[in-house]
This record gives structure tokens, sequence and C-alpha cells, in this order.
């Protein structure tokens, strides 16, 4: 990634963090908590019309080492 990159996409998550306060308090619960493998992720999206689309994840091992790579963008 480049610095321009870089300098934008954390103008983008400063914003969006000051936009949606408990989003990273809900990050940091779960990251105190820790993800192991086997952790059920689940995810909802409802658009203005109330139609909602659902999914969740298990993780894997391989998920776990796509995280550590994330966190290390931090």
């Amino acid at each position: 990634m480049n610095i321009s990159a870089a300098l934008k996409l954390k103008g983008a998550w400063e914003q969006f963090t000051r936009e949606h306060p408990k989003f990273p308090l809900f990050l940091d619960a779960v990251q105190r908590k820790g993800i192991e493998e086997g952790t059920v992720v689940g995810i909802s999206f409802t658009d203005p019309e109330g139609k909602m689309i659902e999914t969740n994840i298990k993780v894997t091992a391989s998920d776990l080492e796509l995280f550590e790579i994330l966190k290390g963008l931090k």
C-alpha cells in the first residue's frame, strides 16, 4: 500500500469512528475476548426498506492468519 492510500485510509477510518463510536468499542471487546478457531461471526445487513440479508462464518486457521495480517496494517 502506498503512503497516499494509507493516509486516505487513515482519514476515512477516523471519520468512520467519529460517526460510529460504538463500532471500535465492539472491535476492542472482541479483540480482548479473542477469536479462536471455531468461533462463529455473524453479519447482517438491513436496507432502508427493511429487507435483511444475514450470513455467518465459522472461523478457520487460515482466517486467523488473515486477521493477523490485517492487524499489522493498523
